[in-house]
């Protein structure tokens, strides 16, 4: 049974409509990107999931069971803006916080001093929020929203304010969480973080839904059958009927790079056995779309072509 069901959910503040039928499927134990430029109605809609507002229509389903205040035992968040008492001091905020979630006092501070000694963090228990830099605090704000061990798991840009070492720990605990059958919506502008960690993603853009599927089948939708070669001697012709040079340059003396597209049903392997017929090859790859290039072509609504092209010619 899928973790998030978002079913058909609209929500308009006076003259502006945030949601517009906003339907989504959260698979079970994935980590799913929600993309979106700034105002694209992510935030509303990771607000209605968290009970933080209402939506005007449609129903969010959490395990099959429609959203009620019941939920929110079962639900992690960590929002955008950090939300950390300043004066309360780091063991006492996430006892507190534990508790809130319906965990015991006996088992809130069990877990806490798992979690403290996971991040090497165990001589913070007695320090101030206020005294912490924004990349302990962040750790705290961590701790914090996956202590009660929920099976949803919602993350608003959580590697702002870490450095690269912190931001790798974090996502080795993110891995873990989902090893462990945790299910996690996951909002960030960054890209690569989508690359490298996401399985499915849904692109919302202007109040709307434009993209949803799983991330490999979305860049397989968008495949142009180009290819990057790299190879020695640029004094070769394939057949025009089977193939498109679309660009050449010089890497250094003798050793070009060419982009060449395959026209129709032909594939990779075919161009190789053509290609080394005519020139020594060293490298040969599939150019395929990132997710910032499928973002971003999507988002000013170029379209399927367009970014074909863009990538063939890139």
């Amino acid at each position: 049974m899928e973790p998030l069901l978002v079913k058909g959910v609209t929500k308009q503040y006076a003259e502006h409509k945030a949601l517009d039928n906003v339907s989504i499927t959260i698979p079970e134990q994935s980590i799913f990107g929600l993309l979106g430029p700034n105002g694209a109605g992510k935030t509303t809609l990771i607000r209605i999931i968290n009970q933080i507002i209402n939506s005007d229509s449609g129903e969010v389903l959490v395990f099959g069971e429609k959203l009620k205040p019941q939920h929110v035992e079962i639900i992690g968040y960590l929002p955008e803006e950090r939300g950390l008492y300043k004066k309360m001091k780091v063991g006492d905020q996430l006892l507190y916080l534990a508790q809130l979630k319906g965990l015991s006092r006996k088992d809130a501070l069990a877990r806490i001093k798992v979690w403290l000694e996971k991040f090497e963090i165990k001589d913070w228990w007695n320090k101030k929020v206020e005294d912490l830099s924004k990349g302990m605090a962040q750790k705290v704000q961590f701790i914090s929203t996956v202590l009660h061990e929920p099976k949803l798991i919602i993350l608003d840009e959580p590697f702002s304010g870490f450095d690269p070492v912190n931001a790798e720990l974090i996502t080795e605990k993110i891995l873990e969480l989902k090893a462990n059958g945790s299910t996690i919506i996951f909002s960030t502008h960054r890209m690569e973080t989508v690359e490298s960690l996401c399985d499915h993603i849904a692109l919302i853009n202007k109040s709307k839904k434009i993209l949803e599927g799983p991330k490999k089948s979305v860049k397989e939708q968008y495949r142009s059958n180009t290819f990057l070669v790299e190879h020695r001697g640029n004094h070769f012709a394939l057949p025009s009927e089977k193939y498109e040079l679309k660009k050449q340059s010089v890497i250094e003396d003798g050793l070009f790079s060419s982009t060449i597209q395959a026209k129709g049903d032909i594939k990779g392997n075919q161009l190789i056995r053509d290609l080394i017929d005519l020139t020594e090859v060293y490298s040969f790859q599939e150019k395929l779309p990132s997710m910032a290039d499928i973002f971003i072509s999507l988002v000013k609504g170029e379209g399927d072509d367009a970014l074909k092209k863009h990538l063939q010619e890139a």
